[in-house]
């Protein structure tokens, strides 16, 4: 049950499930939510799992109880889906914390080339999330999820693998220099303003060149 699937290629390295530290991940062996919900899953039934989910979170209380997210996260991991399976998390609009999953999964053993243009995408993706700290509760967007996932060295009691520099990987041409959505606001207003000043090139043609309705009648 706990073993990662036969077939599972290494990721940064190492075993997939080694991504999460050994403590934890033995409190995740150890929980009911895991003993009783995550053993047999497929990718199918993964899915079903997911779209229960209600918050986003690591280990939490007292007692340090890992979250059902961190579970389903550690199954991913011992699973290793297609590639395509968790781009369908990331992409579904449906379902928020599904999307949170595939985003911690792909930041935890994607490539640095793939990692950012999927979560920049998620930097215009205003819907708000369920966010189970510690002690208490916090309410985020998931523009911040992602963009916390791309800035930070710890997400959800994970330690997230190093992501080289953006500006190398555009340096290098692996990467195209992103546009933020203040970029495309601006393009978008440059447009519009080359097209208003098309239609008043038009309205301005030869003003005195055709004559009105009223002159013509006294001619």
């Amino acid at each position: 049950m706990n073993a990662t699937d036969v077939g599972v290629t290494h990721v940064h390295g190492v075993n997939p499930q080694h991504l999460v530290e050994k403590i934890l991940r033995n409190r995740i062996y150890d929980c009911m939510y895991w003993k009783e919900h995550c053993f047999g899953l497929t990718e199918e039934t993964l899915v079903e799992k997911a779209i229960e989910l209600s918050y986003i979170a690591g280990h939490f209380g007292g007692n340090q109880q890992p979250s059902p997210f961190l579970c389903l996260l550690l199954k991913m991991l011992q699973m290793q889906p297609d590639m395509d399976v968790v781009m369908t998390f990331i992409e579904n609009g449906d379902y928020k914390y599904v999307t949170a999953l595939g985003a911690m999964y792909l930041r935890l053993t994607g490539k640095p080339v793939e990692i950012y243009p999927v979560l920049e995408n998620l930097l215009s993706d205003y819907r708000k999330v369920r966010f189970r700290k510690t002690m208490g509760w916090d309410v985020l967007h998931m523009d911040e999820v992602a963009d916390l996932l791309l800035r930070e060295e710890y997400f959800c009691n994970i330690a997230l693998p190093r992501l080289v520099d953006r500006f190398q990987l555009e340096t290098m041409n692996l990467l195209p220099k992103r546009k933020s959505a203040l970029d495309e606001a601006l393009l978008s207003d440059d447009d519009d303003d080359d097209e208003d000043d098309d239609d008043d090139d038009d309205d301005g043609d030869d003003p005195m060149g055709a004559k009105s309705e009223d002159d013509s009648a006294d001619e």
